[in-house]
């Protein structure tokens, strides 16, 4: 029973965000509609501060009676952790646009030297590498979301084996924050490719692999259960960062009082679903 709900768990976390962020952009997100990009991102904020502090790293202390100077060093690996994840991320998309800009500049050099063979010849070369950019930029985001989506099934399993309640938080609050990004990606892989619905196909695949770190998580934690209480910690600290470092960032802009009250009203709403969500999935 327990790996049938992190299997739907998973599965809905990873392919539903997919889905939901496809929906929201077809209803036209961000085009002075009610529910903007600011909106989701404070939710998502708000949902994963609270599953953060006010489930997780609770239910890691109680988690074999553990003190608190043997968790918070764990939580303070983990958020350097995941900011030198960040770091090295940032590095290699750098390194990336570095190595095309090169590409690019040796190609219209190329084609200059070589103008006199025809202007049909020019044309051709400079849209393959045109192209050939954005399949490998198209790419690159699957390999990444492939990668981030099977730490989150991992993570949303190690809130299952704690406690039931605790992992259809989980599951909620990273579906809360994976919608945003997911539209993010959804917008650079449409215009790398005319078709739509291959690049919703395509992500919801790399969606889908959140299942397969939820069954790894599963049988993990299965051999080394004495490593949930650090392993909470652990999803913790990746909550608390994404919010932190990834999410409130990207709110701090200057805004109207109105625009101000909105993003408050919206954290303050990701917080309350988390509660109402635990309290409804509560189990005796």
């Amino acid at each position: 029973m327990q790996l049938v709900a992190i299997l739907i768990a998973t599965l809905a976390a990873g392919i539903g965000s997919v889905w939901i962020a496809a929906l929201l952009m077809r209803f036209g997100l961000g085009n002075g509609n009610r529910v903007g990009t600011q909106h989701l991102l404070s939710l998502a904020a708000g949902a994963l501060l609270a599953t953060a502090f006010m489930h997780l790293l609770p239910e890691a202390f109680e988690e074999g009676h553990a003190h608190a100077h043997e968790l918070f060093p764990i939580l303070l690996v983990g958020l350097v952790f995941f900011f030198l994840l960040d770091k090295a991320e940032l590095w290699h998309h750098g390194h990336e646009h570095y190595d095309a800009h090169r590409q690019e500049a040796s190609a219209h050099k190329h084609d200059a030297v070589h103008e006199h063979h025809g202007h049909e010849h020019h044309g051709h070369d400079h849209g393959h590498a045109h192209s050939h950019g954005k399949q490998g930029g198209g790419w690159s985001i699957l390999t990444g979301d492939s990668v981030h989506c099977f730490g989150d099934g991992v993570l949303i399993a190690s809130a299952f084996m704690a406690d039931m309640r605790l992992g259809i938080v989980a599951a909620v609050s990273v579906l809360a924050h994976e919608v945003p990004h997911h539209i993010g990606d959804l917008v650079v892989m449409s215009q790398g490719s005319l078709d739509r619905r291959m690049a919703l196909i395509k992500v919801s695949l790399a969606g889908a692999v959140t299942a397969l770190g939820g069954l790894a998580g599963y049988f993990l934690l299965n051999q080394l259960h004495d490593g949930l209480m650090y392993l909470l910690v652990i999803a913790s600290a990746s909550f608390i960062y994404v919010a932190l470092a990834d999410l409130i960032p990207q709110l701090q802009k200057r805004l109207s009082a109105a625009e101000t009250f909105a993003q408050i009203a919206w954290l303050v709403a990701g917080i309350l679903i988390v509660t109402f969500v635990s309290k409804a999935a509560h189990v005796h």
